[in-house]
């Protein structure tokens, strides 16, 4: 969660130094870099061919996804962006439970309930839900949210390095084609350079892999649901580095989106059967 909320803030940093385009697109590539110097170029590249549908919807959607999001950034600040893409419980639970078969208790529902009340109240303020990259952000989150459910149906018996490797080369592929048919693809400066490899671990390396690493353990409603709290952080980091002050309203939503969550995650943790665990329910399923 700590490192998921710095994905605007990393997207609003580099827009002074590059397009939305071209920065996403080489955060990416950077990020299919580090991975694989990471794996020591031990990569069993016959899992990209066995694997290519799956590799190229994941690549288009979060490719989609992520050029939306930079472009987003242009138009409204971090902290907004971060909290309306929390639209993602919406599509998350609804995926989770209509596609995948899972099912929600009732105080967890009542978690969910709260926390979306909460994430409205700071969100969707006068003017923000009519701007353009508000509803950037929400058709972003939409494509984010199914191919979450795309992952976990289908990439369960992926080993887990070759997954991420060959899913961020994919989607880093996607973003090369949308640059260049934007016309944004520019060199970077050495100190656009120094922020694009510090993004690229945060952002590519370190935070997708903790999500989706939770993602293999967590059901997808469950998890969707958590992350809820990541617009919160994002909001604090926003104020304190680009500024601003938050209003009542969005202290008041703060407060319930973190009550909301904690009530999930007790209700969960007080329904988990002992011994084996959900670990094991869910081990080769995604």
């Amino acid at each position: 969660m700590l490192v998921d909320s710095l994905y605007y803030i990393f997207a609003r940093l580099l827009l002074p130094l590059l397009p939305p385009a071209s920065g996403a697109m080489y955060m990416m590539v950077v990020g299919a870099v580090q991975i694989f110097v990471l794996m020591r170029g031990r990569v069993d590249w016959s899992v990209l061919w066995r694997h290519r549908w799956l590799f190229l919807t994941v690549g288009l959607l979060v490719g989609v996804n992520t050029n939306m999001g930079f472009v987003a950034v242009q138009y409204v600040d971090p902290g907004t962006a971060s909290l309306l893409s929390r639209t993602s419980i919406l599509f998350g639970v609804g995926l989770g439970v209509a596609w995948l078969g899972e099912r929600l208790g009732r105080l967890e529902t009542i978690g969910a309930v709260i926390a979306v009340a909460g994430v409205l109240a700071i969100s969707f303020q006068p003017g923000d839900y009519l701007r353009w990259g508000a509803l950037l952000v929400i058709a972003s989150t939409a494509l984010y949210a199914l191919h979450s459910a795309v992952v976990k149906r289908f990439a369960g018996e992926i080993a887990f390095g070759e997954f991420m490797f060959f899913r961020v080369a994919s989607v880093a592929a996607v973003l090369v084609v949308l640059a260049l048919a934007q016309s944004a693809v520019v060199w970077p400066t050495p100190v656009a350079w120094g922020w694009l490899v510090l993004a690229a671990a945060v952002n590519v390396v370190l935070s997708r892999g903790v999500y989706y690493l939770a993602l293999r353990r967590l059901d997808m409603s469950f998890l969707t649901i958590v992350l809820t709290l990541t617009p919160v952080v994002t909001w604090v980091w926003s104020i304190a580095v680009f500024g601003g002050r938050p209003t009542a309203v969005e202290v008041a939503g703060g407060a319930a989106t973190l009550a909301g969550v904690l009530l999930v995650t007790v209700s969960r943790a007080g329904s988990r059967p002992r011994g084996r665990g959900r670990l094991d329910k869910h081990r080769g399923t995604g």
